[in-house]
């Protein structure tokens, strides 16, 4: 614990009048995440190591509940108790951005040698941009793609794991076993972000976006899902499982392939009893354009901060330690220039290098300050197809209308 040099002289029997003049003022930086709520994270370990290599900052971390740390930060801000530094889930930076609430680091950062030599995948650098200005830097980040039971795919006689959508549905046919209880692919379709999260992706990569979801190729992919869960080769399951549930299913041998991200490796090497790999997601038509989803947190400094200059030391400090982030958390740095250890286990090594390489096609859920209500028009879309209350087509141009309204089209 650091003491004021006051403290340490009234200690020794000093006398106050020769208390007057410290050797150094601090200022105390507040700093929130949702790190330590339920486990030691990056944020409150870094801030505290910033505490100590700092004698002129003293540092107050906050763990604040994932549920709670949006409503929490927008009271904070308008009664003008904000925190100097917040690390926000990166679909929500955009609403503080946009309201004034986060301070504009463009400058800073490249007059920085720390921050302007990193190079951030371009997903997670757009996450924390809004209009043209950048209001923080990524924290980390994850993404999506296929797990695939090799020995499955070997029993099916399918050397290759998918491509496209279409053979991941037809892949699915072949690899269902219902006598042994083996459905061919699962992922998350539920009714909330995560079923946005999984869905999104493939808006983005037939040419749409937040604001454009309702392509010809969303239609078609989004028939495809439907059609693997009407014939059996995917769970009716993936309508309400998240995605830590539904990628169960896959670890315990009962389903071939598993849309998921990295934050399963290592449960999988724990768990599953059988050869795996992982592959990319799949395109809509070959050779097409890419994309995945972006998950992950980004550093950000509230823009009523006294002591944006030490705020920003403290960004540089995280920036700096990035390296030893998936080592020490398990998490992915967001960076490209960053290496990650070899882990000793082909498995974990290998499919943690495909992620690193599909995170080069992740994109940010908006980014935009609606970005709640957007989410919810498209998961909302998604179960309707799904469920067969509407067709894909329809679903989609029902969820384009809510969003024009929400954009003010």
């Amino acid at each position: 614990m650091k003491l004021h040099l006051a403290a340490l002289m009234a200690a020794a029997g000093i006398g106050a009048m020769s208390l007057a003049t410290p050797a150094f003022a601090q200022v105390t930086l507040k700093i929130w995440s949702i790190d330590g709520v339920d486990r030691p994270g990056i944020a409150d370990t870094w801030s505290k190591e910033f505490d100590e290599a700092n004698e002129d900052i003293v540092v107050e971390y906050r763990a604040v509940p994932f549920d709670e740390l949006v409503n929490e930060t927008l009271r904070a801000f308008a009664t003008g108790n904000a925190p100097d530094i917040v690390s926000f889930d990166n679909p929500d930076f955009a609403m503080f951005s946009s309201r004034g609430a986060m301070l504009d680091i463009t400058d800073r950062v490249k007059n920085s040698e720390i921050l302007s030599k990193a190079q951030y995948f371009e997903g997670p650098l757009n996450s924390v941009t809004w209009d043209g200005k950048l209001y923080g830097i990524p924290k980390y980040t994850d993404t999506i793609g296929v797990f695939y039971n090799k020995d499955l795919f070997a029993k099916a006689g399918i050397t290759e794991p998918p491509q496209t959508w279409d053979e991941f549905a037809a892949d699915a046919e072949k690899l269902t076993d219902s006598a042994a209880g083996v459905y061919g692919a699962t992922f998350s379709a539920r009714a909330g972000e995560e079923g946005t999260f999984q869905f999104l992706p493939i808006i983005q990569m037939s040419g749409g976006g937040y604001d454009h979801v309702n392509t010809e190729g969303a239609a078609q992919v989004l028939d495809l899902w439907k059609k693997m869960i009407d014939n059996g080769w995917a769970s009716k399951d993936v309508l309400s499982l998240g995605q830590w549930d539904s990628t169960g299913t896959f670890n315990s041998g009962n389903a071939a392939m598993a849309v998921s991200g990295p934050w399963e490796v290592d449960r999988m090497i724990e768990d599953a009893k059988f050869d795996w790999g992982v592959t990319l997601l799949p395109t809509i038509t070959e050779g097409g354009d890419r994309s995945s989803a972006l998950g992950g947190f980004d550093w950000g400094i509230m823009s009523t901060t006294k002591h944006p200059d030490e705020a920003f030391r403290a960004l540089e400090f995280f920036s700096s330690k990035d390296g030893t982030m998936f080592e020490d958390f398990g998490n992915l740095p967001a960076r490209a220039d960053i290496a990650l250890p070899a882990s000793g286990d082909a498995h974990k090594d290998a499919a943690l290098k495909v992620f690193q390489e599909q995170l080069k096609y992740a994109q940010p859920r908006g980014p935009h300050p609606e970005w709640q209500k957007i989410s919810k028009a498209i998961y909302d879309a998604m179960q309707a197809a799904l469920t067969g209350q509407m067709s894909s087509k329809d679903a989609l141009d029902q969820a384009q209308a809510s969003i024009d309204t929400i954009l003010g089209k």
